[in-house]
């Protein structure tokens, strides 16, 4: 008899958008589109469109430590990608929820939303750094994040940008994926840093269009995807950023709401 081919899992932690094109929806999408099993944990309930977040609800307490431990018990994941968290006490359940997991951790460090509502409580920036930071494989924040998250001012700078992105490695990180898509340049560069590696550089050509939602979330999506699938870190950020830029390329194809537009998850099967 023939044995039924492995199907890769990947486990969202994420927040909920009622827009569905950023958090856990697009995180689904993400791991759909590229073959990938998707099961998650919801840290949070936003109530949002393309225009702006109207309301975020956390969690009853327990609940998040809850729903990834029912996954961890049941499915091989085989990546984590840990999206918004909004407060330390659910970073805390994150942190305790995880300890004995020994697979991948994509750390997203989700604090604003496109339309420039907070997503991440002022107390919480602390426990993501001490807590989340040190356990994940790789962190993928913005040049406003990275600032944020080292302590240091926002910068367009590459060369600022890369120090920042070390000092991240100085707090536990393992690697960190500086994204330059809030840089002003006609070209988007990332950043992949790696202990004992020189950084990689990953570029693609700046797209102007108003359908970005989501972007950070599909993009730490991707790479949990590529890494579930057994990819080395490099190709699986590679293979990440090609797939965004191809989602970003496709999004004005879509015409959701009014606002910032989401990026076109499934371009690759229906335009």
């Amino acid at each position: 008899m023939n044995e039924k081919p492995k199907i890769p899992i990947a486990l969202t932690i994420a927040g909920s958008d009622s827009s569905g094109g950023a958090g856990i929806q697009a995180d689904l999408k993400t791991f759909s589109a590229l073959g990938v099993y998707g099961a998650s944990a919801i840290t949070a309930i936003t109530a949002q469109n393309t225009l702006k977040v109207e309301r975020v609800e956390a969690l009853p307490q327990g609940m998040v430590q809850q729903q990834i431990l029912a996954v961890l018990q049941d499915l091989p994941v085989g990546a984590i990608k840990i999206g918004m968290v909004l407060s330390a006490s659910i970073v805390r359940e994150i942190t305790e929820a995880i300890s004995n997991y020994r697979g991948y951790v994509v750390l997203d460090p989700v604090m604003i939303a496109k339309s420039g509502d907070s997503l991440l409580d002022e107390d919480a920036v602390d426990s993501v750094r001490t807590l989340l930071l040190p356990r994940a494989d790789l962190i993928t924040p913005n040049l406003p994040e990275v600032a944020v998250l080292a302590k240091n001012q926002l910068t367009s700078n590459t060369d600022q940008a890369l120090i920042q992105g070390h000092a991240l490695m100085e707090l536990g990180a393992k690697a960190v994926l500086v994204k330059g898509g809030h840089g002003a340049d006609s070209t988007c560069t990332d950043w992949l840093i790696v202990s004992g590696q020189p950084p990689v550089q990953l570029t693609s050509p700046r797209i102007s269009t108003p359908n970005t939602h989501g972007t950070g979330c599909t993009y730490s999506a991707a790479i949990a995807a590529h890494l579930a699938k057994s990819e080395s870190l490099v190709d699986a950020v590679a293979h990440a950023h090609d797939y965004l830029a191809r989602a970003i390329q496709s999004a004005d194809q879509l015409d959701i709401g009014s606002g910032h537009g989401p990026v076109h998850h499934f371009h690759g099967i229906w335009q």
